[in-house]
C-alpha cells in the first residue's frame, strides 16, 4: 500500500501557532498531516513542554511532528517584530492560552483581526463565553466538572480517563473549525475569529448521557455499574491467563456464542427464551460463560470468535500497541527522528485513508528549537 503523500489539501496554508502542552499543539499537527505549513514561534529556550518527563514525555513529540520551529524572543521589539512579519503572511494563527496572554504583546483576536482581516484566528481555551470563562481548564478538571469521570470511574471513585482524550479532542474541533472557516473565506474573503473550549469538548463526548435524561428522565450509572443492555458484554479470563473482552449484543451472537463454547443448554433452556431474560439472568449465566471461556487458550479462542463475527478483543496495554500485527501494517506507525536529540520514535498517524490509501505527513520529524528560524525569516525577505 503506497503513501498519499500528494494528498495534501491545505498545501499552500500558513499556520502560525503559539501554544504548548496538547491542545494548541494537536490542532496543529492535525492541519500539518493534512499539508498546511505550520509554524511553531518557540522562546530562545523553547516550548516548556519539550521537557516533561513522565506521562509528559510523550506530549512534545507526538503533536509537534511535522511543524517548523522558529525561536523569537516576543518580549523584545526585535523578536515581536519578526513575528508580526510572519503573522503579516499567514493564513491561520493558533494559540491556547489564557484570555488576556496575547493582549500583552497585541496578539489578541481583535488586535489581529484589525491589523489582519483575512486572518483566521484560532483560540484553544477553558472555556467558551459565559460564567466560567477566566477559569482555569485542564483535561482532568472538565472531565470531573462534566461528568466525564462520574461515568468512567465505579461509583462514588470518579476516574479520568487514561490518556488526554479532551485536549485531543478539543484539537481535533479546533481544526475542524479551522477548516471550516478557511472553506468560509473562499466565499467572503473575511478572516473569522474562533474560539474552542476544552469544557465543551467533553460535554459532547457525555451528550448522550444528558440526552437519555432529557427524553427518558433516567440517570445512567457509571459505566463501571451500568444496567446491561446485552446478555454478554464483559471481560474473561482464558485458559491461559489472558483477559479478552467478549459481547454478544444481538440473538445471532448470543446462539453462536453458545454453541462456540459448548453452552448449548442455554439455548434450550425457558427462562432464557426472550432477549430481557438473557439480560435479567445474567448473574448465573456469566459465571458459566467465565468457566467455558476459562477452558480454551486465547490463541485459539480468537480465530473461532473472528471466523463467526463476534465481538471481541484483547485486554492490552499502550505499549503491547508496538507488536499488534494491524498496528505494524504498513505505514500503520510512521516512524519520526527528533531534531533536538536524534532519537528516532514510532507513533501514529491520522486514522482514515484516502482512496484506499493511508494519509502520511511530508515531513514527519520533530523540528528541533529553532531549526526552521533562518529559513522563514529568509522567505520572507524574499517576499519584500
Amino acid at each position: 500500500m503506497s503513501s498519499v503523500q500528494t494528498y495534501q489539501p491545505l498545501a499552500g496554508i500558513r499556520v502560525v501557532e503559539i501554544s504548548h502542552m496538547i491542545m494548541g499543539p494537536s490542532a496543529g499537527f492535525f492541519l500539518a498531516t493534512l499539508g498546511a505549513e505550520v509554524i511553531k514561534i518557540e522562546p530562545p529556550d523553547g516550548d516548556k513542554t519539550r521537557l516533561l518527563t513522565g506521562m509528559g514525555r510523550g506530549f512534545f513529540p507526538s503533536f509537534n511532528r511535522g511543524k517548523k520551529s522558529v525561536a523569537l524572543d516576543t518580549k523584545t521589539p526585535e523578536g515581536l517584530a519578526a513575528l508580526h512579519e510572519i503573522m503579516s503572511t499567514a493564513d491561520v494563527f493558533l494559540e491556547n492560552f489564557r484570555d488576556g496572554s496575547m493582549d500583552k504583546i497585541g496578539l489578541s483576536p481583535e488586535q489581529l483581526q484589525a491589523k489582519y482581516p483575512a486572518l483566521i484566528i484560532a483560540s484553544c481555551k477553558g472555556f467558551l463565553k459565559g460564567p466560567y470563562e477566566n477559569r482555569t481548564a485542564m483535561d482532568e478538571v472538565v472531565q470531573m466538572m462534566t461528568g466525564m469521570a462520574y461515568m468512567t470511574g465505579p461509583k462514588g471513585r470518579p476516574l479520568r480517563i487514561g490518556s488526554s482524550t479532551v485536549d485531543i479532542t478539543g484539537g481535533l474541533f479546533t481544526a475542524f473549525a479551522v477548516l471550516a472557516a478557511l472553506f468560509k473565506r473562499q466565499q467572503d474573503g473575511q478572516g473569522h475569529q474562533i474560539r474552542t473550549g476544552l469544557f465543551e469538548s467533553c460535554l459532547l463526548l457525555v451528550m448522550q448521557h444528558m440526552v437519555q435524561f432529557d427524553l427518558e428522565g433516567t440517570e445512567s450509572p457509571p459505566m463501571p455499574n451500568r444496567e446491561f443492555s446485552w446478555p454478554i458484554y464483559d471481560i474473561f479470563t482464558t485458559q491461559d491467563g489472558r483477559s479478552i473482552f467478549i459481547g454478544a449484543i444481538t440473538g445471532g451472537h448470543w446462539e453462536i456464542v453458545c454453541r462456540l463454547l459448548g453452552l448449548e443448554q442455554l439455548l434450550t433452556d425457558p427462562r432464557l427464551q426472550t432477549r430481557m431474560e438473557q439480560i435479567n439472568n445474567r448473574e448465573w449465566t456469566i459465571p458459566l460463560v467465565e468457566a467455558a471461556v476459562a477452558t480454551f487458550n486465547y490463541a485459539d479462542l480468537t480465530p473461532i470468535l473472528e471466523q463467526q463475527g463476534i465481538p471481541f478483543g484483547p485486554v492490552s496495554r499502550p505499549v503491547e500497541m508496538y507488536a499488534d500485527p494491524h498496528v505494524n501494517r504498513p505505514n500503520g506507525l510512521i516512524t519520526s527522528v527528533d531534531g533536538e536529540t536524534g532519537q528516532a520514535y514510532r507513533a501514529p498517524g491520522l486514522p482514515f485513508e484516502v482512496d484506499g490509501k493511508p494519509l502520511l505527513p511530508i515531513n514527519p520529524d520533530l523540528p528541533a528549537i529553532g531549526e526552521h528560524t533562518a529559513e522563514v525569516l529568509a522567505s520572507l525577505k524574499q517576499k519584500i
